[in-house]
């Protein structure tokens, strides 16, 4: 994405007017509108959810580097970029729980509302991950400390070390991420355009709503167990 992402950076830095917290926006923007673009029927709606998080993705390189080639950089970026992060992966995981829901009712009479539920606590879950790595920064800024090294985030049991190491190497959490999940979601609208209905798509919001709500408690343990908060 970096090599498309200087292309479009040095053309909007040269040739337009647009802010990096306006390119910030747009991105907010566009990952909300792949978590609406989920409640379209069939492959239709699993593509664009897809293709939009790759627009999101883009406007997230290109903030930064319109910032940087302006010397535009601000604590009011670093907060909307966040804040973005949240918001988009949110809205995504939130769409797909309606997109199982069937508001339309097109594999059945009715729509299935327990299925919205799962997808919005896959949402809680991805959100309370990156809040608790956030709040880490915070608890030692009022306690007066400085921003934690990289070093720190081993846990202080070899145990518990070991089986971070083993979580790290499956990557199993990375698919409550933005664009693994868009994938995700999209593998699982071929699936449900191949064999009819919404299996795969319900099946996917199951696993990525255990997987949200597991990440969430070992994430805090990892934490907790490191050296993170000393």
């Amino acid at each position: 994405m970096r090599k498309i992402s200087l292309r479009i950076t040095r053309v909007l830095s040269t040739m337009t007017a647009i802010t990096p917290n306006g390119l910030t926006y747009l991105m907010m923007f566009t990952g909300i509108l792949a978590g609406a673009a989920l409640v379209v029927p069939g492959l239709t709606g699993a593509i664009l959810g897809a293709l939009l998080i790759q627009v999101y993705l883009l406007l997230d390189c290109v903030d930064g580097e319109v910032a940087r080639w302006r010397r535009q950089t601000s604590l009011t970026g670093v907060y909307l970029d966040r804040v973005g992060h949240y918001m988009s992966e949110a809205a995504l995981l939130t769409g797909l729980g309606l997109r199982a829901t069937d508001l339309l009712h097109r594999d059945g009479h009715g729509s299935h509302w327990e299925w919205a539920f799962l997808g919005t606590l896959a949402a809680l879950g991805a959100i309370l991950i990156k809040s608790e790595t956030d709040l880490v920064d915070v608890a030692r800024a009022r306690s007066g400390m400085t921003a934690v090294e990289d070093s720190a985030s081993v846990p202080r049991s070899s145990s518990v070390a070991k089986a971070r190491r083993a979580a790290s190497f499956l990557k199993f959490h990375r698919l409550v991420g933005a664009v693994e999940a868009s994938l995700f979601i999209l593998a699982a609208g071929i699936a449900d355009a191949v064999h009819g209905g919404l299996t795969f798509t319900r099946l996917a919001v199951v696993v990525l709503a255990a997987i949200a709500m597991l990440q969430t408690v070992l994430h805090l343990l990892s934490i907790v167990l490191s050296s993170r908060l000393r």
